[in-house]
């Protein structure tokens, strides 16, 4: 059965760099990924907690198809939907608060990403960084059951509570040309898990980045292992997911 491949951004096709805006893309990845979708029919996707917008920009010239914001946004084929600001007025009016929160705190960074807010602490210091995960989690009780909180590696990120990884997945599913193959997910975070858990129930494989516990049955060391991975496949080598290290 032929694939339909879901690839995560941050810690799977990069590494994770001290502040989102400063991230390195590998020289080849664009035309590995161009070339493996063209080998897989079209059916090759991001699947991030990043803006469909900022991964453009990072995948210049390429166009892929991307679900953003965890699913909040998605570009299929072109065509964009969701992931409008003025359609989370409660979160919008959150944001100044959570910025109050945190303002005097050393290297906290807040990601406005409109349809979602991110707070990272990955540099700063351990008493810092409990504030902060403290102020993102206020933030998100008082939003309410409309949107839930998701931690990640010293990041706590507030989006609706409909917006999962695993719901962006299914819904290309559902569309040409990914509907009809076995999807496969490599994702590198706890927000992944979700995703992972709805792959391996819809009889896909999903595939851990680097260490920690995990749903997923396989698992790849670092971002430079899905890339060599990636560069094998768009270059002829079997696809053979199932095949790959065991978790």
């Amino acid at each position: 059965m032929s694939i339909a491949l879901f690839l995560d951004f941050d810690g799977t096709l990069v590494e994770i760099a001290p502040r989102p805006d400063a991230v390195q893309v590998d020289p080849d990845l664009v035309p590995v990924l161009e070339r493996l979708r063209t080998r897989l029919g079209g059916a090759l996707a991001i699947v991030t907690g990043r803006p469909v917008g900022v991964i453009d920009d990072f995948l210049a010239p390429a166009r892929f198809d991307v679900a953003g914001l965890h699913g909040v946004e998605r570009r299929l084929d072109g065509v964009h939907a969701g992931g409008r600001p003025e359609d989370h007025p409660d979160l919008r009016a959150e944001v100044p608060r959570l910025q109050h929160r945190v303002a005097d705190l050393d290297a906290v960074l807040i990601e406005d990403k409109g349809a979602s807010v991110a707070v990272h602490w990955r540099l700063a210091s351990p008493e810092d960084a409990a504030r902060a995960e403290e102020a993102v989690k206020a933030s998100a009780a008082a939003l309410g059951q409309a949107y839930r909180l998701q931690l990640g590696k010293a990041v706590g990120e507030i989006v609706p509570a409909s917006a999962t990884k695993g719901h962006a997945i299914r819904a290309f599913l559902e569309e040409a040309p990914y509907a009809g193959l076995r999807p496969v997910f490599l994702g590198d975070d706890r927000t992944d898990e979700i995703a992972f858990a709805s792959v391996n129930a819809d009889g896909g494989v999903s595939v851990r980045v680097g260490p920690g516990d995990t749903a997923a049955p396989r698992r790849l060391a670092d971002p430079e292992a899905v890339r060599a991975l990636l560069r094998a496949w768009a270059d002829g080598a079997p696809i053979e997911p199932d095949a790959l290290p065991p978790a």
